[in-house]
Parts: C-alpha cells; sequence; structure tokens
C-alpha cells in the first residue's frame, strides 16, 4: 500500500476514495471504507484521505486521545483492501472552500469517481459544508457520492468518544466489539530496570505517549504478535507501577510461553479482558507470586481468542 503525507502526488489511475479521520477505524469508519474497497477489481483503486493528526490538535492545540498510532492505522487500513492512503497535515486544506476541495483535492489530486463517508462527514473551510453538499458539488463532474448512515450498537451510534470511555473503563471486550479487533497499541519496547528478569518474570515495557488513550490502570489478559506475526498470549500490567515507581505511564507484558530479545522493536499488544486494578505490594516476593497468579488467569481468558483467530489464517 502506498502512503503519502501530502498533497504533492496526483494518483496514477482514477480513484474510489473514502473520506474521514478514521481516529479509531471502528466498525462504523468500516462501513464508510467498504464503500471504496467493493470497487477492487473494477479499475479503481480503494483509497483514503484522512490526516496525520487529529484538526482539534491543529486548531486548538491539542486532540482527543489518540486510539491508534498513524502507522497501526495504516496497517488496518491496508487489512482492509485499502491501496492508497493520503494523509497530510489538515493544514493543507483548512482554508479551503468546499468547492475548492472538490475541485484542488478529488478531482485533482485524486481523480476520484467514487467519494465515500459518513452520515456526519463535515468539509470545507470552518467545517461549514456537509454530506448533502458533498453530493451537490460532486455532481457536476459525475463522482459518485455513498454516505454511510450511523452503524449502531446497543441501540447507540458507535463513536471514537464511546470507545475511549469504554477503554476508560477497562472494558476491554464491549471496546473490541465497537473496533471490531481488539484494543491494542504497537509502541517500541524500551528498556526497564530489569526487575521483571531478575523476578523471573521477564516483560516488554512500552511507553504511552501523553496523546494516547490511557487505558485503566490494571493488569489485562492480553494477546502480543512478535515482529514476523507470530502470537502469543500475554499477561499486561498499565499503569505507574506502584510498588517500585515509574514517571509516566507504563504498559509491561510478560510474554507466556517465550523467551528473546525485543528491544528496540515494535510489538502489537491487544488488551482482552481486565482482570484486577494496578495495586501496590507489600515486597517483590509479593508481587511476583501475583504477577504468577495474573499469567495463569490470562492463560485462560486468552486461549480461546487465539485459537479462534489462528483458525481464521
Amino acid at each position: 500500500m502506498r502512503v503519502y503525507h501530502d498533497l504533492k502526488t496526483v494518483s496514477e489511475r482514477e480513484t474510489a476514495v473514502a473520506l474521514g479521520c478514521f481516529d479509531g477505524l471502528h466498525i462504523g469508519h468500516q462501513k464508510v471504507i467498504a464503500g471504496v474497497t467493493s470497487e477492487r477489481g473494477k479499475g479503481l483503486v480503494p483509497a483514503v484521505f484522512t490526516f496525520d493528526a487529529s484538526p482539534l490538535e491543529q486548531l486548538r492545540g491539542r486532540g482527543a486521545p489518540l486510539l491508534a498510532t498513524n502507522r497501526r492505522k495504516a496497517e488496518l487500513l491496508e487489512e482492509l483492501g485499502v491501496e492508497c492512503v493520503y494523509m497530510p497535515r489538515f493544514e493543507e486544506v483548512w482554508h479551503m472552500s468546499a468547492r475548492e476541495f472538490v475541485e484542488k483535492v478529488l478531482c485533482g489530486v485524486f481523480r476520484a469517481r467514487i467519494v465515500s463517508c459518513g452520515f456526519n462527514f463535515r468539509f470545507g473551510e470552518g467545517g461549514r459544508a456537509d454530506s448533502a453538499e458533498l453530493t451537490r458539488l460532486c455532481a457536476g463532474p459525475g463522482i459518485e457520492v455513498r454516505v454511510a448512515p450511523a452503524v449502531l450498537a446497543g441501540g447507540e451510534p458507535v463513536s471514537s468518544t464511546r470507545i475511549r470511555r469504554l477503554i476508560a473503563e477497562g472494558n476491554a471486550e464491549k471496546a473490541a466489539v465497537l473496533l471490531g479487533r481488539p484494543f491494542g497499541f504497537d509502541f517500541e519496547v524500551a528498556h526497564g530496570r530489569r526487575l521483571g528478569r531478575r523476578l523471573g518474570t521477564p516483560t516488554v515495557n512500552q511507553r504511552l505517549p501523553e496523546n494516547f488513550v490511557r487505558p485503566r490502570f490494571g493488569v489485562y489478559a492480553s494477546a502480543v504478535t512478535l515482529p514476523g506475526g507470530a502470537r502469543r498470549i500475554g499477561v499486561t500490567n498499565v499503569g505507574i507501577r506502584p510498588t517500585v515507581k515509574y514517571d509516566g505511564v507504563l504498559a509491561e507484558t510478560m510474554i507466556l510461553d517465550w523467551s528473546g530479545d525485543l528491544y528496540g522493536k515494535r510489538v502489537l499488544v491487544d488488551l482482552l479482558r481486565f482482570l484486577r486494578p494496578e495495586r501496590k505490594f507489600g515486597g517483590l516476593d509479593e508481587m511476583k507470586a501475583a504477577i504468577l497468579r495474573d499469567a495463569e488467569t490470562a492463560r485462560t481468558a486468552a486461549e480461546p481468542y487465539l485459537q479462534n483467530q489462528d483458525a481464521m489464517i
């Protein structure tokens, strides 16, 4: 899949393009993207127009916490069947009128024949234009506009805000339903104090950036995807490590039935089920015993998920 971080490259072929921030790539977003990936094999390139950061970050200096890194977002888009992604800075388009966006971006860059967006899509300077205006402006150049309705779950629209709330509550299972996959993160493995190794419970440490969504602090059953694609069961503690102290939010994952060096490598950790809150222990022996108990609980919780995933390959 090709990824462009500006609007300087004109598509070599005509496209079917999905429009949106797609900050969580949840099942509602996937409905929008399905409106263009359905055109694969029909002569149009399935493409996505999104941003490399939240527009609110540009406008207000701080956006909503991220649900996925841009790198992970690109991987997920490729898995959904997208072949081309434009991910510019919001400042490249924020002063364009709705008409200019259609003419310069959709026609000029994407050579779009089909455009897909959500029911609540806004565009043009100040976000003044909606999907009805998009349909009107695209009629002239003969671009078909497909507007995806809201996707409901439990009688409520699926939204990134709702998913962030579930993650903050530790409701990993319900967040996974709305995302269409488990919530996870793919940060680089950092060096720690090697305390886990000394205790006989080595972990991989991943620092969660300040602009990333905060899961409820505590211990989770997790699924770990190693470099190369192998998957293992994990037990992950997210928090501030009250027993040994840590400045910042850290995810520490003990990977069951595996050993090796992952420092400096990207590892995907999916949180499957919240097991217990983070707590302060009376000493390291007590902490080690708790980690081992958590590992067995995590194994029971995660094995059905991994077996199901393996069966789908």
